[in-house]
């Protein structure tokens, strides 16, 4: 605490608020806080902006006297008065005392006081304002860019050094065929309109329209933006319709989101979870000179950041993805002043892939993202495709812009804290009731489903296990698993309790399957029959059975039915090839060029796993991946290859820049059988939790036997291990194995990825399972 004292004021100075009183009258003349020279009303006279007064009377009229001077000795502490008067009070002029009072209720409540004033919405010919007292928000017209944020002394949020249209946007990426390459497009309204104003609320929309002079161009939707603000919300909201009308061009939707980039001179510190957050790299430090390109664009090594701190580190946006059920809040922090900016994803509703599917959140910009739809660890078989002229609308939103502040330099888990706490509000106000199109159904135009989720593992008996943390969901009608490639429609997901009970609640009307899966078990449960949600109406399913795949008992298994491979060996990353945060970190798969780890664990030969004795945890490598090889074995020998790479350069600099390639890699799984079934079916269960344009293919006891007793064919397309996923799409095979292809003593299962043209080509395993006959 800091008290200075010049000839006509008194300063008082706690380091968060700087105090200023006339002396000797002792009026609030001055307040600093955030930023913000002056809190009270220069305006004003001095002697009118903060004050004490009185309404006394000299007599016992009604009437009282309002006067500054009334003639008692006061002191401002503490008042001693011998005669009647009206009240006392304090007032400090443009804001009531009781309004903070509710808007500070707690101690870690971090949004501003709300003001008096309502919503307001100004239109000016290029631009639209919408303002509530806390948040400013302008946006321009009729295209619907965010151009600027003002908030707690902060001119403009967003990064005013962007082009207008490259601070906040909505944008799409598009394909009027089914090739690779897609069309990006920013969605810029064409149309403007005022859906509502009033002080409670505005609404404002940016439509486009599609004709066939846009053939080819632009993708065949109705677009129409919407954004919201309320009354003493701290932020805004935004959502979209997109309608394809019935006869227009087929097209394929291969991404849609909101990009939001705030000023990189203020936000620096990222967080998008309670053990992900750091100070991020600055934009230009990814760029030549500072950085050096690493086997993809996203992905760079710091070698001279404008924050030392960071040197040596890997930056790449995938390493900081998050499931949808996962990725409610995420953001940047400003310390200076101590602002948050936060996206808030209320529900996963409009979400492609449910609720596992990963996607990306923030990154280096600062960059903040929505994404509603993208092939990300899920590849181009998960991505809308209308098709046939048909018709198709969907609803995507609306997320919430959240701002908070605290004092100066605060520690950045404050504003955090406090940004999951308004997610948590959020989420408990979903379905909103403000969002005014009439394609936003309210929570009593929807329904509900419930029921008991049961399963029965063994068939030798019927012993019924509860579904406990089962993940059961409603998505459009569809084979079992199918919910992980759909996008078209809506899903509507929830964990069941204990004893398998669960309430799906809020869902839209309209046709669905009920889809679940069991942590610890293989497979995916489908209902036998369609379900059609309609408006106020409860459905109760009562109790489920899910029989999941099994013929007979288990001889042995590896690894954990979970859809993950996070149980299996994750190495250390290269010391050169490390990102700080994800060292000693749960998540520690996240971190780069792991797969090239492979080569030096098993540099001339492959993993072999031996059923009780290896431990998987230790013993089998997360991924199925390619191996390395040298093409200089005429002039040297891979060891000595391999020793000069780590003597002389970085090992994956040295393999990018030798003369190299990759080769298939086959790993075997050695059991004992001391009787063999000579009658009867053993059936291998192959569970994967990822696969990436790969082919394995299983042997028995003999590794070069042509045909392969199985293959997979080619499959899969999630790119989860060069964008550090530990799962992508989870795919099942069950393998018939004839009696004859075992022996009674030693066995060997050779499993081999057959497709080597690049690293990042394998798969995940999640689970292994062989079984006797029934």
């Amino acid at each position: 605490m800091c008290l200075t004292e010049v000839d006509l004021q008194v300063v008082l100075d706690n380091g968060i608020v700087q105090l200023t009183l006339s002396k000797p009258e002792g009026s609030i003349t001055e307040v600093q806080y955030h930023g913000l020279d002056n809190v009270m009303e220069v305006r004003e006279k001095e002697d009118s902006r903060g004050y004490w007064d009185l309404v006394w009377n000299p007599s016992d009229r009604d009437s009282g006297t309002f006067d500054m001077r009334v003639p008692l000795n006061i002191d401002k502490r503490k008042h001693n008065l011998s005669f009647p008067m009206a009240f006392v009070r304090t007032a400090l002029r443009g804001i009531i005392f009781g309004a903070i009072l509710s808007s500070f209720a707690s101690s870690d409540d971090l949004r501003p006081a709300a003001p008096g004033g309502g919503v307001t919405v100004h239109v000016e010919r290029e631009y639209v304002v919408l303002d509530n007292g806390i948040v400013q928000l302008t946006l321009s017209k009729p295209g619907g860019s965010i151009t600027g944020v003002k908030y707690q002394g902060l001119d403009d949020v967003m990064e005013v050094k962007n082009r207008e249209d490259n601070r906040g946007y909505w944008d799409l990426v598009w394909n009027p065929s089914d090739g690779d390459s897609g069309i990006f497009q920013k969605i810029q309204g064409t149309e403007f309109d005022v859906v509502q104003q009033d002080a409670n609320q505005a609404e404002v929309s940016f439509r486009t329209q599609w004709d066939p002079s846009h053939r080819g161009n632009l993708v065949p939707l109705n677009i129409d933006k919407r954004f919201v603000m309320l009354r003493g919300s701290s932020g805004f909201y935004t959502y979209a319709i997109y309608e394809h009308l019935q006869g227009w061009p087929d097209f394929s939707l291969g991404e849609t989101r909101v990009a939001f980039k705030p000023r990189k001179d203020r936000f620096h510190y990222m967080a998008i979870a309670d053990n992900r957050q750091r100070i991020m790299p600055m934009p230009e430090d990814r760029e030549a000179g500072r950085s050096q390109k690493l086997d993809y664009p996203e992905a760079v090594r710091l070698t001279n950041p404008t924050n030392a701190a960071l040197r040596g580190e890997v930056d790449d946006k995938y390493q900081y993805s998050s499931e949808n059920k996962d990725s409610m809040v995420h953001g940047w922090i400003s310390s200076d002043p101590s602002v948050g900016f936060w996206v808030i994803t209320p529900s996963n509703e409009f979400k492609s892939g449910g609720p596992v599917k990963q996607d990306l959140t923030s990154h280096v910009g600062p960059t903040s993202l929505a994404i509603f739809v993208s092939s990300h660890y899920a590849g181009d078989d998960s991505l809308p495709r209308v098709r046939n002229g048909e018709y198709w609308k969907k609803v995507f939103g609306p997320v919430f812009v959240y701002l908070n502040s605290a004092p100066t330099k605060s520690d950045p888990k404050l504003l955090w804290e406090d940004a999951k706490k308004q997610a948590r509000v959020e989420e408990g106000s979903w379905p909103y009731e403000f969002p005014a199109s009439q394609d936003f159904q309210k929570s009593e135009q929807r329904g509900s489903v419930s029921g008991r989720l049961l399963v029965v593992d063994e068939p030798a008996n019927n012993d019924y296990v509860n579904g406990n943390a089962a993940f059961v969901g409603l998505a459009s009608p569809g084979e079992a698993g199918s919910w992980q490639i759909e996008s078209k429609g809506y899903q509507f997901w929830v964990r069941a309790d204990v004893e398998g009970n669960f309430f799906i609640k809020n869902v839209r009307t309209g046709l669905y399957n009920l889809y679940a899966w069991v942590p610890g078990f293989i497979g995916d449960y489908k209902s036998s029959v369609n379900i059609t949600v309609t408006s106020g109406n409860h459905i109760d399913l009562g109790s489920l059975v899910y029989n999941p795949p099994r013929d007979g008992p288990t001889l042995w298994e590896i690894g954990i039915p979970d859809r993950s491979a996070a149980e299996f060996f994750v190495p250390d990353p290269y010391p050169y090839y490390v990102n700080r945060l994800y060292v000693n970190h749960p998540d520690r798969f996240r971190q780069y060029g792991l797969w090239e780890r492979y080569t030096d664990l098993y540099p001339d030969h492959d993993l072999m796993y031996t059923v009780g004795i290896s431990d998987y945890q230790k013993d089998w490598f997360y991924a199925h991946v390619t191996r390395f090889v040298y093409f200089l074995w005429s002039l040297f020998s891979e060891d000595m290859l391999s020793s000069l790479a780590r003597l002389l350069l970085p090992p994956l600099s040295f393999r990018k820049q030798a003369q190299a390639s990759y080769q298939a890699t086959t790993w075997q799984i050695k059991f004992p059988l001391n009787n063999v079934h000579r009658i009867g079916t053993y059936k291998l269960r192959l569970a994967l939790a990822s696969a990436i344009l790969s082919e394995i293919q299983v042997r028995f006891n003999d590794p070069i036997v042509q045909p392969s007793h199985f293959t997979t064919g080619l499959i899969g397309r999630d790119n989860s291990i060069a964008r550090h996923g530990i799962h992508g799409l989870y795919w099942l095979f069950s393998i018939d194995v004839d009696s004859s292809w075992l022996l009674e003593g030693d066995n060997t299962i050779f499993l081999t990825q057959t497709r080597s043209e690049s690293p990042f080509q394998g798969v995940m395993y999640d689970y292994i399972r062989l079984e006797a006959p029934a």
